[in-house]
């Protein structure tokens, strides 16, 4: 059983920067992914970014040049650094991790991944 928990989200103004970070709790001998996403009031849970086990990094349109994902696999842990924020960027943002192999862009279907962390509020005011 993977546990995944998030911290680091809370209140910001627009233009500042947060930093989020998941802990993976169960160390794992084969690679997986690490992946991001975001769900607003009404909204769908949509992709933010995502770590692959293959090294390979992707971004929503919408976060690209602003957001930066990155992974210490020793310490079993993603990160998400959010630049220059925008008030659209208010969302619960999860973090997810999966070791079944993407194809054709599945990283972004929330259905690939199994494993979930519970979820952080970041909230950007005007």
């Amino acid at each position: 059983q993977v546990h995944l928990e998030e911290s680091g989200g809370g209140l910001v103004q627009a233009g500042n920067s947060l930093s989020l970070s998941c802990v993976r709790s169960k160390r794992s001998y084969v690679s997986y992914s690490m992946a991001w996403f975001r769900q607003a009031p009404g909204k769908e849970r949509e992709f933010v970014a995502v770590s692959s086990w293959t090294g390979m990094e992707y971004y929503a349109n919408s976060v690209k040049g602003r957001f930066t994902i990155s992974r210490d696999n020793a310490k079993n842990t993603a990160y998400l650094q959010m630049n220059n924020l925008k008030p659209e960027d208010t969302a619960v943002y999860y973090c997810a991790s999966t070791e079944r192999a993407f194809s054709n862009g599945s990283y972004v279907r929330p259905h690939e991944y199994d494993s979930w962390g519970p979820g952080t509020q970041v909230t950007v005011s005007a």
